[in-house]
């Protein structure tokens, strides 16, 4: 079987970052540490395989944040990381099924890869984040870790959690936790209309929201409940015409992707400008669905916002300069740094050396102080509530410049979302 691979060199150099605080918060831009001349690793590289829907119906989010871990590998590369290490990043496609994600899997173990990322999708993850474990049970020696970037289902690292995957992403007990205690506080918020993906992650988004809703905010009213299937829906009008029809005054949504962007143009079809509390309305393509729709009113649970200043905002700006794509997924640089510092503290470059390394680390991300949790490999981290809004002298970063952006209006420290898990962790 073949599979389309994309290679980046290494080399380029990175300024040391800039403090970035928001409101009364203390977070800062992570600088990065200049690597030691001499260091026993210095020069080595280090591949990773990103495994992830590169043709198909999310192709668009998939190669966007191929270019992206290859940016950010290059950027980071050399003396630019605590261990002096280059990264290259391949892709490889899964198309966006579970079943593909693990076939890839082995193609790229069998090409000699130690280490794996992918992030679009809980169903493939949860399909790598068990064929790596199994791998590793009956491979001693050529064991496999998996950076998980961006998939959210709270069960990798609950019931289902193992030592080869770490979430770089705040998962999504953890956003819900956040946006409901941002939503408790909105008066207007009275009868909500459920939206999402028929898959872990759209269902969890329904269930954790109506757990917080309940307890935070027992006044207000669920109205609606939709599961759609993921990635095949070409029309949402039968959709929007129920949400209208129930009355709801707000609208609660996981999608992303295309699912997203044509929910969006569906709702701007119907002329229903209903409040939206939002996943990923960031991600490629919504932002111009959404400007398409004039002033509407979107709120965005997220690790991060659009107008960092310092170094994260250039690398947004040389993104964009370099691809007319818009930098979103800020997750992939806290991995590629805790990467390097992990390195630099293992001393190695074996995937088990490195892994136990990263257990507890803490390490200056994009939002600050930023923990790898050992109990079950979940990134802590403080996230943000963003606003869709004109573009402004404060806010000035145009996504898929559209001249609207998101402003962040609400910081939350990393112990507010923070959840508890039950994993019991075989080492």
């Amino acid at each position: 079987m073949k599979f389309a691979m994309r290679r980046t060199t290494v080399g380029v150099l990175m300024a040391c970052l800039a403090s970035v605080t928001f409101a009364q918060t203390a977070a800062k831009a992570p600088a990065v540490k200049a690597a030691a001349a001499a260091g026993p690793m210095a020069g080595q590289t280090v591949k990773i395989a990103m495994i992830e829907g590169l043709s198909g119906p999310f192709a668009n989010v998939g190669q966007n944040q191929l270019k992206s871990w290859q940016f950010i590998a290059q950027r980071l590369s050399g003396a630019k990381n605590a261990a002096g290490v280059n990264f290259e990043v391949v892709g490889m496609d899964s198309k966006g099924s579970p079943q593909e994600a693990q076939n890839t899997l082995k193609a790229a173990i069998d090409q000699g890869f130690r280490y794996i990322t992918q992030g679009n999708g809980s169903g493939a993850a949860l399909a790598l984040a068990d064929a790596v474990q199994k791998h590793n049970e009956r491979n001693p020696g050529k064991e496999v870790i998996y950076f998980n970037y961006a998939a959210v289902d709270p069960s990798l690292t609950n019931e289902k959690c193992s030592f080869a995957h770490f979430r770089l992403d705040a998962d999504t007990s953890m956003k819900m936790e956040a946006l409901t205690t941002f939503m408790k506080d909105q008066p207007k918020v009275k009868k909500v209309y459920l939206i999402n993906q028929n898959y872990s992650h759209g269902q969890q988004v329904s269930k954790y929201f109506k757990e917080g809703l309940a307890r935070k905010r027992p006044d207000a009213s669920i109205v609606g409940d939709d599961l759609h299937p993921l990635g095949q829906v070409k029309d949402f009008a039968p959709y929007v015409a129920k949400i209208k029809q129930s009355g709801a005054d707000t609208i609660v949504t996981g999608n992303w992707g295309q699912d997203m962007t044509l929910l969006i143009k569906a709702l701007n079809d119907a002329g229903l400008k209903l409040p939206i509390y939002a996943y990923y309305a960031g991600v490629s393509g919504t932002p111009s669905a959404l400007a398409a729709g004039g002033d509407l009113e979107v709120y965005q649970i997220a690790y991060n916002h659009s107008n960092y200043p310092g170094e994260l905002g250039a690398i947004m700006n040389d993104f964009k300069a370099k691809f007319n794509d818009d930098f979103y997924t800020f997750s992939i640089y806290n991995g590629v740094v805790m990467l390097g510092d992990a390195i630099a503290k293992a001393k190695s470059v074996d995937p088990i050396k490195v892994a136990e390394a990263m257990e507890d680390m803490s390490f200056k991300g994009f939002n600050g102080e930023s923990k790898m949790r050992k109990s079950d490999h979940q990134m802590q981290q403080g996230l943000y509530i963003s606003k869709w809004q004109k573009v402004d002298a404060k806010n000035k970063y145009s996504v898929e410049n559209t001249g609207y952006t998101f402003a962040p209006v609400k910081y939350m420290d990393a112990y507010i979302a923070s959840t508890p898990t039950s994993c019991q962790m075989k080492r």
